[in-house]
């Protein structure tokens, strides 16, 4: 068992509630339950002797291992191969859309022996609390109990178990045909004793069908018809997979801690619904046809413009809770070494009170092409989103921190800028085609003056591009891709086309690129970072905007080249082509999508 594999040497099993990372090794060594934002139970990745996992793995040392999903589904199947036999073992857990939060939570993981003679090893060694909690062992006839305060977790096993301290241990040997289970149950509290009946082989493999159907018809909603199927259809099941289901708010990403640069202090904590994540993962599968997702989402989004009637200050936070709740005190987990070394470990998040005024843009951008969604936001809903834009109007101009949440002051960003643009414009829009109450001039005045601004103050002539904020060094900016997208900008305008060209001089590293220069625009962090894998997809984006296909679609598919063995994407690509920062990350996922979607209706009108 490595102590630290790379972060990219995981697959991603959940239930919409929460969610899990299996090693190729066969280690959960990331979870936590009840919900993402829950502490963690499993979190060896964070702190190898400390953090607690849950292995089952051949027993051969020599054996060696291959990772890879049920096509199509969220079951993870991980093959060990050795002279003696191969076996695999199968990670899931049942998918559960219920409106309601669950206080009971199961991962499954089924042992099987497909060829020869195999034996199993398992070890579980939960660490509750962040492994802050100690927590007390009963064996059972068929498993373990793990009671630590205000959690219980079961583990039900066909598997001889044996006490190993406060934890537990054990080896089964398969021949061929043979199947074995382990069953890891977490509740709130004491747990209610009402545990199912203990597993059985042919009970699990019914559960495994259901969870395989689960997955597989709910893929085929999707419209996408494009040239790289397998690719959209796992990001957009790593989407769902990273969306709380009984609120219908996707969070950043699965995991905490895990850093952007190995042994660096960039080491947030993405387990929480970002306005302007949550808004483009909509977005994302809205453009693939998952309405009910988007529907979801705009309900929570404005139960958050709701809350915050009448009390003044900003009408959004940038970020939430799953639930909703605003508060993110971060603090640090001194007693994890974190990742290789990489601290501190951050729990929270600070940047929840930043200003960050793109996220209404996102907002609007996000969910005002789908007319169901607009529709069923209701006259209600509509009243909310005016008094919003009315709240902009007044507010758009002023500094932020900026998408990038840097920690070096408020700037004039020239993208919130341009964010605050999409979301006047996509008001009126809205205003016109369902005729609703607004004001109007109020808001094209707004509109029309941020399109002034910009012109004049975010473009530089040195560099001959629009750049990151106003004033001072002229520095380049990723997140500025996203201006042709939301229609500031034609996507062959030539000040476009050479900003284009000026990204590619200064932030486009063979194909991969860079958020910002953090060397030229400090944001009050030490260290570098890599490439920021959602600002490719975005190069992407931009360049079959501009009908650079050939460059487009060589960008695309290198980045292909990047994904892990299952399809998944961290949050940036070091200078060693390794995965880092939180894992699998929504951005990266969903800008995949809109990349497929907008270079494949760009080849079909080249080839038409």
């Amino acid at each position: 068992m490595d102590r630290y594999p790379p972060i990219a040497d995981h697959g991603l099993v959940g239930d919409l509630q929460t969610a899990a990372l299996v090693s190729s090794q066969g280690v959960v060594d990331w979870f936590a339950a009840p919900r993402f934002d829950s502490p963690s139970i499993f979190a060896a990745l964070l702190d190898h002797d400390r953090g607690g996992y849950f292995r089952m793995t051949a027993s051969n040392p020599d054996a060696s291992c291959k990772q890879l999903y049920y096509p199509e589904t969220a079951i993870l199947v991980t093959r060990f191969m050795s002279p003696d036999g191969v076996g695999e073992v199968i990670d899931w857990m049942p998918p559960n859309r219920s409106r309601t939060p669950s206080d009971r939570h199961t991962l499954i993981r089924a042992v099987r022996t497909v060829r020869g003679t195999v034996q199993f090893d398992i070890e579980c060694r939960p660490r509750f609390d962040y492994a802050r909690a100690t927590h007390q062992l009963d064996l059972v006839p068929d498993g373990a109990t793990f009671r630590a305060p205000g959690v219980t977790a079961y583990l039900q096993s066909t598997v001889p178990l044996e006490r190993d301290g406060e934890d537990v241990r054990g080896s089964i040997t398969l021949n061929v045909g043979q199947q074995a289970v382990a069953v890891f149950t977490v509740c709130d509290g004491d747990g209610d004793g009402q545990l199912p009946p203990p597993p059985t082989v042919d009970g699990i493999t019914q559960q495994l069908w259901d969870a395989a159907d689960f997955w597989q018809r709910w893929v085929r909603g999707s419209n996408y018809r494009g040239r790289w199927p397998d690719m959209v259809n796992r990001s957009a099941i790593t989407l769902k997979l990273l969306t709380y289901a009984p609120t219908g708010a996707p969070v950043a990403a699965a995991t905490m801690g895990l850093p952007e640069q190995v042994g660096g202090e960039r080491n947030w904590d993405y387990r929480y619904t970002w306005v302007r994540d949550g808004s483009l993962s909509i977005r994302a599968l809205l453009d693939l046809g998952f309405v009910e997702e988007a529907t979801d989402f705009t309900h929570w989004l404005g139960d958050r413009l709701r809350e915050s009637t009448g009390k003044g200050g900003e009408p959004l936070q940038i970020m939430y809770r799953v639930d909703g709740e605003p508060l993110l005190t971060e603090e640090t987990l001194d007693h994890l070494e974190g990742y290789r070394g990489s601290a501190p470990v951050r729990l929270g998040n600070a940047a929840s009170d930043q200003l960050q005024l793109d996220i209404y843009g996102e907002a609007l951008y996000g969910l005002s092409e789908g007319r169901e969604v607009a529709v069923q936001a209701g006259y209600r809903g509509w009243k909310i989103l005016a008094d919003t834009l009315d709240w902009l109007a007044d507010s758009w101009d002023r500094p932020d921190e900026g998408i990038w949440e840097t920690r070096g002051g408020r700037q004039d960003f020239t993208y919130s800028r341009v964010m605050c643009w999409a979301a006047f414009d996509r008001g009126l829009k809205l205003a016109s085609e369902f005729s609703r109450p607004a004001d109007t001039d109020r808001w094209t005045k707004a509109r029309d003056t941020i399109l002034e601004q910009v012109m004049a103050r975010g473009w530089s002539e040195e560099e001959q591009a629009y750049v990151q904020h106003y004033g001072g060094d002229a520095v380049l900016d990723a997140s500025l891709l996203l201006m042709p997208r939301v229609g500031f900008i034609a996507p062959r305008d030539p000040s476009w086309l050479s900003t284009l060209d000026a990204m590619d001089r200064t932030l486009v590293s063979d194909s991969l690129v860079y958020r910002y220069d953090p060397a030229a625009s400090p944001d009050g962090l030490r260290g570098s970072e890599g490439t920021f894998s959602l600002c490719t997809f975005l190069y992407v984006d931009a360049l079959a905007r501009a009908g650079r296909l050939r460059p487009a679609r060589y960008t695309f598919e290198k980045m292909h080249t990047y994904a892990n063995h299952v399809g998944l994407f961290a949050e940036e690509v070091g200078p060693s082509g390794e995965q880092l920062g939180n894992f699998p990350q929504a951005f990266t996922h969903l800008s995949l999508i809109t990349a497929a979607c907008t270079l494949d209706e760009a080849l079909d009108k080249q080839r038409g």
